[in-house]
């Protein structure tokens, strides 16, 4: 798979100079989760993701129980949980995940980002079924082996289990998420250098120079929206 997960992330930091903006998209998701179920994470299997994968981006506690106790104080912010699917250049695809609070302006934004970036939205099931939902957890200071044997010995199956880096990435179903860290969590590891759900491409493929140029300029362009809170694609960027 290789999907080098954290040099993503990396490169993700390195473009979200402003810290808030990481913030407030985890504010509004960790907001959404914990309205739809029990404002606990131990007791809402939604909102742990969520904070998991909050953790990994350095996002502070405060920022995580502030949303929390939002939802807990009966704030009556509604969001829509929408996806998108479209095209980019040279048989590019893509999957924007938004959570909004205005159907038709979120609609009109990602659209116009699409269109003016050399990309053009598709309908519903045009690209999703080229992707996976999968589970993806990552912990530094292990080999492959060792992961395996964590896993084996907690009667965990996994679809990969991949050295990235400084990171052994382990890639598996995603309701196995939370076993695989219950799994890492028993052997004594309780730092995880990626915890996400995703979306994997079945294949990624490799653009041209000026292809990702115009590609990088369509996520970017995607990602600066308010209400997208995820962008899934099938191209590799390489190192």
């Amino acid at each position: 798979m290789g999907r080098k997960w954290n040099n993503i992330k990396e490169k993700k930091a390195a473009k979200d100079k402003n810290t808030s903006r990481i913030y407030a998209k985890f504010g509004r998701e960790l907001y959404v989760a914990a309205k739809q179920g029990e404002p606990d994470p131990e007791l809402n299997v939604a909102l742990k993701v969520v904070v998991e994968r909050a953790k990994t981006y350095n996002v502070p506690r405060h920022i995580i129980d502030r949303a929390i106790e939002k939802a807990k104080g009966g704030a009556e912010e509604n969001y829509d949980e929408l996806r998108y699917e479209g095209f980019g250049p040279n048989g590019s695809m893509l999957i924007v995940d938004t959570l909004t609070n205005n159907v038709n302006r979120t609609a009109a934004e990602v659209r116009s980002a699409f269109k003016k970036n050399g990309g053009n939205m598709g309908v519903n099931g045009s690209v999703d079924y080229m992707f996976d939902a999968t589970a993806v957890i990552g912990v530094e200071g292990k080999s492959e082996e060792e992961v395996l044997e964590i896993l084996l010995e907690a009667d965990v199956d996994a679809r990969d289990i991949v050295q990235e880096d400084d990171a052994v990435i382990v890639y598996a179903e995603p309701d196995q998420f939370h076993e695989v860290q219950q799994a890492f969590r028993n052997a004594g590891i309780s730092e995880f250098s990626v915890a996400e759900l995703t979306m994997l491409a079945q294949n990624d493929i490799t653009l041209t120079e000026d292809a990702q140029e115009q590609f990088e300029k369509l996520v970017d362009a995607l990602e600066d929206l308010e209400d997208v809170q995820q962008v899934y694609h099938n191209v590799d960027f390489g190192d």
